[in-house]
């Protein structure tokens, strides 16, 4: 599998951005998971983000709380993600990312984890309840086992807190477009097309936008005001939700094509 960097520079070769899907893993099972994820990859899905469900998702909007809910009570636990990336990341042409809160790391333990999230083929990593100040072992880990561990950006971050972010952060740079949780959103903050070229003036790792993307109006608007990457979460999440694994996979299909499309 590609490495994050790797994704990103065969894009910027082909001037694509690229499409960032997030799905909540176990939900509504493990093996629609294991399905949404191949559908993903062939509907335009450049990388995949995968939440690992956790009883307290303090960056996780309704939709995905209720997501990570409904997997823990079916009996989703680290372990079976972990298997399940292993057993899926074989058949993904998109490198995957995880998403998850501190903790569960911490109780693996930070190299194990690393180690184990790596052989089973993740590329990338989430973090969103740790602090740039409590980084260090983390990012030197990740960076020894090959592992990108991927920074947020806030829309109230200070030039100099954007410019230390952004240099520390690996594969490319996480800007939440909005204050506040994950959730979908009627319109996109105005003030992410200048935060967008402050990180740009900053390095020239790419620039991935999330939080409260739900349409494809809205990825193509943040394409166009020079993001990399846009991240949809809420409104697929929602989507795999709705019906029937069957018919949830084929309307999850459907709207990647059209996220795809707009931000081509």
């Amino acid at each position: 599998m590609v490495s994050i960097k790797e994704k990103f520079e065969e894009l910027r070769d082909r001037h694509e951005c690229a499409l960032i899907p997030f799905i909540t893993a176990g939900d509504p099972d493990l093996a629609t998971t294991a399905k949404a994820l191949q559908v993903l990859d062939q509907n335009g899905a450049d990388i995949i983000e995968l939440g690992i469900p956790y009883s307290d998702p303090l960056a996780d909007g309704p939709t995905i709380q209720a997501a990570a809910t409904r997997a823990l009570n079916r009996g989703v636990t680290l372990e079976s993600v972990i298997e399940l990336v292993a057993e899926v990341t074989p058949k993904l042409s998109a490198p995957l990312v995880l998403f998850t809160y501190y903790n569960p790391i911490l109780n693996r333990g930070i190299e194990k984890f690393l180690k184990d999230i790596y052989a089973a083929g993740a590329r990338g990593l989430l973090v969103p309840d740790l602090p740039l100040e409590e980084m260090d072992f983390l990012l030197e880990a990740a960076t020894a086992i090959g592992i990108a561990v991927i920074l947020l950006v806030a829309p109230t971050s200070t030039d100099e807190r954007i410019n230390a972010i952004a240099n520390r952060s690996q594969g490319f740079v996480y800007l939440v477009s909005v204050t506040g949780v994950t959730g979908i959103r009627q319109e996109v903050a105005t003030r992410v097309e200048g935060l967008i070229a402050s990180l740009h003036s900053a390095t020239n790792k790419p620039v991935g936008v999330g939080f409260g993307v739900s349409e494809p109006a809205q990825a193509k608007q943040i394409k166009d005001w020079g993001a990399d990457g846009v991240i949809v979460g809420s409104a697929i999440v929602k989507r795999l939700a709705t019906d029937t694994p069957e018919a949830a996979l084929a309307t999850v299909g459907n709207f990647c094509t059209q996220l795809k499309a707009a931000i081509k």
